[in-house]
């Protein structure tokens, strides 16, 4: 009897879920580069909140969409408030 703990599937590469994935994550590494700071940190942040609503929480294009739009409202208020 094989128990697996854990399963890895394959990212399906022409889900509308994935191509958001690296869209956003694009988008925040250009973003970060463009206010000085690590695009790549804001690019990882980014990936690990979307591949967690998708792969883990099970959402959709949706979920993830909000997901996203959740952490640019984050990093605006955060920015917004930091004292030059």
């Amino acid at each position: 009897m094989i128990i697996r703990c854990f399963h890895f599937y394959m990212l399906p590469f022409y889900s509308f879920t994935f191509v958001l994935l690296l869209a956003c994550m694009l988008f925040f590494y250009r973003a970060g580069e463009f206010e000085g700071s690590s695009g790549l940190a804001w690019a990882a942040v980014s990936l690990l909140i979307s591949v967690t609503i998708w792969r883990w929480l099970h959402g959709g294009f949706i979920a993830v969409l909000l997901g996203q739009v959740g952490l640019f409202v984050a990093i605006t208020l955060y920015r917004s408030r930091k004292k030059p």
